[in-house]
């Protein structure tokens, strides 16, 4: 697998975690350490895949990047359809966020350097529980941390799914409708599970926590708008966010292509992001 060209300014090991278990069945993640005592910063990952597919793997090159910048990343399996659907997902997110703070100096961080990152439908995800991480539904796992998180790093979120659905049903992209009907109940599941629109309707914890967003311009899986619709909304409710934009990219644009010019130059704003943040 090809890598982002950032500078490598650790070692790092890897490996699987279970961090919790429904049943039978084991959710795991995938550790990125660096070497070395730290404290460093910590990520929990979210991944993407339109909410019903997708694994722990998918983020590999951006985690190790990031791992090898000095930034411990745990990057999550979490509960899909068809057997479930929202929320069971965020409450999974929800408890890894605990778990992980919990957890956090046996991976040489700290409970208070613990943060997350998110890509596309796991932006929407992990928005949800960073928005609301009182929410009961959302905490419904137990757990006795706290889910606050001091910045969130998002990729490419889908932050609007019900003007996504909207978008793709239009469009005639079966495979997306299908995506998101698997996941979601209803267009008003949709509305109420929504980033943009908790924003507006004043529903998310305040202060809000600084935020960057990556995006690419050539995006055909959010609407046009999304991102400057996003960031306006989290800017009005006086949140910080940082928006960059990379002209002719597509989705999962990093990941995509790891060696190209505009994953390296996106991975390093997200590098410089989070190793700001976590000495603010």
């Amino acid at each position: 697998m090809a890598e982002v060209a950032i500078p490598a300014r650790f070692e790092i090991e890897t490996r699987d975690i279970e961090f919790i278990r429904h049943g039978d069945t084991p959710l795991l993640g995938r550790l990125y350490q660096p070497k070395g005592q730290g404290p460093f910063p910590a990520l929990l990952d979210v991944h993407g895949g339109a909410w019903a597919s997708g694994d722990r793997l998918n983020n590999a090159p951006l985690d190790e990047a990031l791992a090898k910048s000095g930034i411990v990343v745990l990057a999550i399996d979490f509960r899909m359809p068809p057997q479930h659907r929202y929320p069971a997902s965020i409450a999974d997110i929800h408890y890894a966020i605990r778990w992980l703070k919990a957890h956090a100096t046996e991976f040489n961080s700290r409970r208070d350097l613990v943060s997350a990152l998110g890509t596309s439908s796991g932006g929407h995800q992990l928005l949800l529980a960073a928005l609301k991480p009182k929410e009961p539904r959302y905490a419904a796992l137990s757990s006795s941390e706290d889910a606050s998180l001091p910045y969130i790093v998002l990729c490419w979120p889908i932050s609007d799914p019900l003007a996504r659905y909207r978008m793709v049903k239009e469009k005639g992209n079966a495979n997306l409708v299908k995506a998101h009907d698997a996941y979601w109940a209803s267009e008003a599941e949709m509305e109420e599970g929504n980033p943009q629109l908790i924003l507006e309707r004043g529903e998310a914890v305040t202060p809000l926590p600084p935020a960057i967003v990556v995006q690419g311009t050539s995006d055909d899986n959010v609407t046009p708008d999304m991102a400057d619709r996003f960031a306006a909304a989290y800017r009005a409710r006086g949140g910080s966010l940082d928006l960059h934009k990379f002209d002719g990219q597509p989705h999962t644009f990093i990941m995509r292509d790891p060696a190209s010019d505009a994953s390296r130059r996106a991975t390093e704003q997200l590098r410089d992001f989070i190793l700001r943040q976590a000495k603010a």
